[in-house]
């Protein structure tokens, strides 16, 4: 099965649905992306916008959910912004503003005070 991501004018992934690899299989049997690209619009309108996405990760980064952003010129999918401090890296993974401290204590990252607090159990 492969699967495909509708995304609306800001590039925000809508949807995911499912697709037989059937509907991919060009007339020498190989896999096009464009033919499943071509199917989604025949179902849900000449106007949308589609990508595939990979279950297993195999391209674009990440399986694509709602919500998440697709970044057309890295040809990715990223998850949404999970606080407001967190900075994109390279990889494209959101990431605190800075590393938590390396020693041998446990951190979690506070966001009221933007700063790593050591983890204490109680």
């Amino acid at each position: 099965m492969a699967h495909f991501a509708q995304i609306d004018e800001n590039s925000i992934v809508l949807q995911v649905i499912v697709v037989s690899n059937e509907e991919l299989k060009d007339e020498n049997a190989q896999e096009k992306e464009s033919l499943g690209i071509a199917f989604c619009k025949s179902l849900y309108g000449e106007n949308t916008t589609w990508v595939q996405t990979s279950y297993n990760n195999n391209f674009r980064k990440r399986f694509a959910s709602e919500g998440y952003l697709y970044d057309v010129e890295n040809d990715v999918f990223i998850k949404p912004q999970p606080l407001p401090s967190f900075v994109l890296d390279t990889n494209f993974d959101w990431k605190p503003p800075f590393d938590a401290p390396q020693d041998d204590k446990q951190y979690s990252w506070h966001e009221d005070s933007l700063q790593w607090v050591e983890y204490t159990a109680e």
